[in-house]
């Protein structure tokens, strides 16, 4: 039977469990987007006894910042932060990947010169209206994710997640709500995962194909005109040959929220896009018990188990998870 506490690999690095610490913002960034001694912190002390930590969103692009305090690696001066938060939990024995992004139409207003998206369609009244990027500015940002992944092995971080979910940048591409585009990067399935396929062909000619480097997607817009899981099945289809995981999240397109969220409710989305990929799966979404925990793995749900707010509040909650405390 197939346990919290066994061992699994995302591509060619193993993991000693099968959970992991979810990505979540921590407002903590200097100006100019460089960590700080808070991550520092925040992170080695959840180190130990977790598989593996994902950093929070980190910004490839000055113009694709989420908060006014959040983190960037869209210079060469923000690798040596982000190396110290590494250096430190690597003396946990823990891996740690860094999480790329950018907002797109969500990108906060008070750090965006120039707010871009697939369309001009704004997410809500208080971001406003995006521009309509252009071909060389996406070949820009297509730019700034290898030149992110370039730093990112130079601050030593062991794998990669992209950020293709919660209405950031590359879910607006993915997303027919958002992307009414008719050139090569708009209209069929196909043609809406071209961007995210040229920053996966970007990262790969900068990290290689031993380094891990897994997608965080949004397998639901909560809406019937939306993204459906079997719709973004379908797209990383097209993505899996770059990929070693898929981290299933969903919904953040749309300023809507789900009808109910009960314990594990995202589990069905990555249980069914685990019948069309061959790489393992990550899902989220209230696992705060260590029975529901080794249910969905036993039930080959999914491969790895992804916490979030319980570890905000219990810096020791995996270790506890792991000896069966409820």
């Amino acid at each position: 039977m197939t346990h919290i506490n066994n061992p699994m690999s995302i591509g060619d690095l193993m993991i000693s469990n099968r959970l992991i610490m979810a990505p979540m913002q921590q407002n903590h960034g200097s100006a100019e987007a460089y960590a700080t001694d808070y991550h520092i912190n925040h992170y080695t002390k959840r180190a130990g006894s977790i598989g593996l930590i994902i950093i929070e969103s980190t910004a490839v692009s000055k113009n694709g910042r989420l908060y006014p305090d959040d983190i960037g690696i869209f210079t060469d001066k923000h690798t040596e932060p982000l190396k110290r938060i590494v250096d430190s939990v690597h003396e946990e024995k823990t891996p740690i990947f860094i999480q790329l992004s950018h907002g797109g139409r969500k990108s906060h207003p008070k750090v965006t010169e120039k707010m871009v998206a697939p369309s001009p369609i704004p997410f809500d009244d208080r971001y406003g209206t995006p521009n309509e990027i252009t071909i060389p500015e996406i070949k820009e940002i297509i730019a700034d994710y290898r030149n992110a992944a370039r730093r990112n092995v130079e601050a030593g971080f062991d794998g990669i997640e992209l950020h293709a979910a919660h209405g950031y940048l590359l879910h607006q591409f993915l997303s027919p709500l958002s992307n009414q585009r008719s050139d090569h990067y708009g209209g069929s399935v196909e043609k809406r995962s071209n961007i995210v396929l040229e920053i996966l062909e970007a990262i790969r000619s900068e990290v290689g194909y031993q380094f891990p480097l897994q997608i965080r997607v949004s397998a639901s817009d909560f809406t019937e005109d939306g993204l459906r899981s079997t719709e973004v099945a379908k797209i990383l289809k097209i993505l899996e040959q770059y990929l070693d995981a898929v981290h299933v999240s969903a919904g953040g397109l749309l300023p809507i929220k789900p009808l109910a969220t009960p314990e594990g409710y995202q589990v069905p989305f990555a249980a069914i896009i685990k019948q069309y990929v061959n790489i393992p799966i990550i899902t989220v979404g209230k696992i705060d018990n260590a029975k529901i925990a080794n249910y969905i793995l036993t039930e080959e749900l999914a491969d790895f188990i992804s916490i979030g707010r319980p570890l905000l509040n219990d810096a020791e909650f995996a270790k506890k998870l792991l000896l069966g405390d409820e």
